[in-house]
């Protein structure tokens, strides 16, 4: 049996299903996690930090990188895109955007950025665009954790 609800990211606890009130959809069944069953440790290492990894904070707003990720993948000139957070001394982090663009395509970085700005808050939109090949696992996976070593070594943008 698969039971489902809404809880608060930062505490776990359920939240009214009320149509307003924000929160993440949580699972629990027998199929849910089974490869950790009666190993806490595992259990929460695997969960350590983990919806943390997918919200930048800038300036005390919280950025939903896949909100930010198909704007960006809208643009006519991209195929691929993934957003992650960039230090920034003066608003803590900004998104970062890696694209890969279509064949035969050439825009700039201040193209895409605008781009976004004109669809989102300005304050969602990535402030730094890098154009490369994104890293995949075998399965096709992105790799964001290289992408966020990539941002972190970048340094701070202000």
């Amino acid at each position: 049996m698969l039971l489902w609800w809404f809880s608060d990211g930062g505490t776990m606890e359920s939240v009214p299903t009320d149509g307003k009130t924000t929160g993440e959809v949580m699972f629990r069944g027998n199929t849910v996690m089974s490869g950790y069953y009666k190993d806490l440790k595992s259990t929460e290492e695997a969960f350590r930090d983990d919806r943390l990894k997918d919200v930048i904070i800038s300036g005390g707003e919280n950025i939903s990188t896949v909100e930010v990720e198909t704007v960006v993948y809208s643009h006519p000139a991209v195929l691929e895109a993934a957003v992650v957070a960039r230090p920034d001394n003066h608003w803590g982090q900004t998104p970062c955007a890696f694209v890969k663009l279509k064949e035969g395509f050439n825009v700039d970085a201040e193209e895409v950025i605008k781009f976004c700005r004109d669809h989102l808050p300005h304050y969602m939109a990535p402030r730094t665009v890098i154009f490369d090949d994104l890293p995949r696992t075998s399965t096709g996976k992105v790799q964001k954790f290289i992408l966020r070593e990539k941002a972190e070594a970048l340094g701070s943008l202000s």
